[in-house]
């Protein structure tokens, strides 16, 4: 027996969406697990620090909040952990200086065109 009471078209094309919404996320943990995608983002995060000279810029497109999370702590703190690390006078020692205060998201008129957009977030941080 469905959990849901299907009365009308609407009630049809909402009971489907929710359901692919439901697999879309089990899909993308799948996938996430399988290519060890955040494995691979620690990687590519850690050697960019290395690499990076000063002046160089690190800019990063993330699509959810387990990608974005890593992100922003590298950005923050200098790990991927962000367990913030301080010299003696208690001031924050990190490889990078955030250039946008604010995360940069898509705005209406590029969701419209890009619907896969509409998750996307911008960062970037500028190596010290």
């Amino acid at each position: 027996m469905s959990r849901y009471k299907l009365r009308a078209n609407y009630d049809i094309e909402n009971a489907i969406f929710e359901k692919k919404k439901e697999l879309a996320k089990i899909f993308q943990a799948l996938r996430i697990e399988v290519n060890q995608e955040m494995e691979a983002l620690k990687e590519m995060l850690m050697a960019a620090t290395e690499a990076l000279k000063p002046g160089g810029r690190l800019v990063v497109i993330t699509y959810h909040s387990l990608e974005d999370r890593m992100v922003k702590n590298i950005m923050k703190t200098g790990n991927v952990e962000g367990k913030a690390e301080t010299d003696f006078f208690g001031n924050l020692q990190t490889p990078f200086r955030l250039v946008n205060n604010k995360v940069i998201v898509p705005d209406e008129a590029e969701i419209e065109r890009n619907p896969r957009s509409r998750s996307a977030k911008l960062r970037i941080a500028e190596k010290k």
